[in-house]
């Protein structure tokens, strides 16, 4: 099979920004007698907006920005930490030597999302999908649908590399295969990605003449 673009997430695929994620939403959570377990099992691969309109439900919209301006403003000054995981400058150097487009699409807002690529010292993608781009964020398939689009691409040519549940399952609802890496054991659909992982390190990324490429795992 060849595909012909990547569509990555950010957070626990590119960068590890946990160590900053947990800070931010313990004390937030702390700020609101609500357990840090209860929200970090929660969070991971969602928007901030979904996840601060669960645990507070019968808040208003007006204090549901507040608290999301807050928040954001928390995970933007924050990047202590924050570094590229294991394999990925590489291969995002090694797309580009090969003229090969890829894009990033998180969950995160601008601010946070390009806090946390620069701190990483990630290359620059030719799309940066963010969540102020999109009216469903994962796992619905909205953010990697014009992820796809934005590289001019159908989803089924494009290759989606997760970590999250919840990116995983909008990789698959968009129609795109999907590598998830560090995913969770218990993932639903999880036996439908194409490869998975515990780094990016195993990819092999072979070129094709017409510039599509083909996927393999190091042996």
């Amino acid at each position: 099979m060849t595909y012909s673009g990547f569509l990555f997430d950010l957070d626990g695929t590119l960068v590890d920004s946990l160590p900053a994620v947990e800070r931010a939403w313990s004390n937030w959570g702390a700020r609101h007698n609500i357990a840090a377990d209860e929200i970090l099992n929660f969070i991971h691969g969602k928007q901030a907006i979904t996840s601060l309109r669960h645990f507070l439900p019968d808040a208003s919209e007006k204090t549901i920005q507040a608290e999301f301006t807050a928040l954001e403003k928390a995970e933007v000054e924050d990047t202590d930490g924050v570094q590229a995981l294991p394999g990925a400058k590489a291969l995002l150097s090694t797309l580009n030597e090969l003229n090969i487009p890829w894009a990033i699409v998180t969950s995160g807002s601008v601010p946070v999302a390009h806090a946390r690529h620069k701190a990483a010292g990630l290359p620059q993608p030719a799309v940066f999908i963010t969540a102020e781009q999109v009216r469903n964020g994962k796992p619905e398939p909205d953010a990697y649908l014009l992820g796809a689009e934005k590289l001019g691409f159908v989803p089924a040519s494009c290759v989606v590399v997760e970590d999250a549940p919840a990116g995983i399952l909008s990789g698959l609802n968009a129609g795109c295969a999907v590598i998830a890496v560090n995913a969770p054991a218990e993932t639903p659909r999880i036996s439908d990605v194409m490869f998975q992982l515990q780094s990016l390190e195993p990819l092999v990324i072979t070129r094709q003449a017409n510039g599509q490429f083909t996927l393999c795992l190091q042996s």
